[in-house]
């Protein structure tokens, strides 16, 4: 999908899914508070989509600037263990724009954002579960498992590497083989395993990656496990990147 109009047709398609997105799906509770803004998950976020990029950058860089070297961001309670970005952060990654442009196509079709938003009631399975559900994913988390900080993308020619091919081979290797605490192993033909090989960006892995997280989910759900493998005391405003 080449748009944000593409992305949010397809979300609209009657089918059933479970899916990790690589994206943050709410902002630091601190940062929330501090800006007076609704503390209730959909009105933040309804709030948030209204703001111009412009609007938030200048809003986020005013709450940094007031606070000390070193602890300019404010973190969600997921970051650390997952070791993520701030979702607050609007360079380096810009995953507080990811945050603007995707999360309310996410709401807008009324899919649901597992802890945060229970998505359309009449969009059910005849179980009474929703069809199309809705997750935080990090690559970047699964990735560190195998590889430790070995880098294995770039969108930098220049730094597509033969060492950052070696690392994807390894990466892939160990997906195949189950050798992360998953428990989960990645089947894929053989043209599949060379896309994944030479797509030096590494947008095809780390959507592998994605799938991955959201395969442990679904298999937790699939466990009984209402929750899909998210903590039972996730904060409902800031959300949780699953499997952290």
């Amino acid at each position: 999908m080449a748009s944000l109009d593409a992305f949010a047709q397809w979300l609209a398609r009657p089918q059933s899914w479970v899916g990790g997105f690589d994206l943050p799906f709410g902002l630091p509770r601190e940062l929330v508070e501090r800006l007076a803004w609704p503390t209730v998950w959909e009105d933040c976020i309804r709030h948030y989509a209204s703001l111009s990029r412009a609007e938030i950058r200048a809003t986020f860089a005013a709450f940094c600037d007031a606070r000390p070297v070193g602890g300019k961001f404010a973190h969600r309670a997921t970051d650390l263990p997952a070791g993520s970005s701030p979702s607050m952060k609007w360079v380096n990654p810009p995953v507080a724009y990811m945050l603007h442009a995707g999360v309310p196509l996410l709401l807008a079709a009324g899919v649901r954002l597992q802890g945060l938003h229970a998505g359309d009631p009449k969009d059910v399975d005849a179980d009474g579960h929703a069809r199309r559900v809705a997750l935080e994913a990090y690559p970047g988390l699964l990735a560190r498992e195998v590889l430790g900080n070995r880098s294995y993308k770039s969108d930098d020619k220049a730094r597509q590497t033969p060492e950052r091919l070696i690392a994807r081979k390894d990466l892939i290797t160990a997906l195949e083989h189950g050798q992360t605490r998953l428990g989960l192993r990645l089947k894929l033909t053989h043209a599949q395993r060379d896309l994944l090989t030479d797509d030096a960006s590494g947008d095809s892995l780390d959507a592998v990656l994605c799938l991955m997280q959201a395969a442990w989910a679904e298999s937790r759900h699939a466990s009984g496990d209402a929750r899909y493998g998210l903590p039972a005391n996730m904060d409902s405003l800031e959300g949780w990147i699953v499997t952290a």
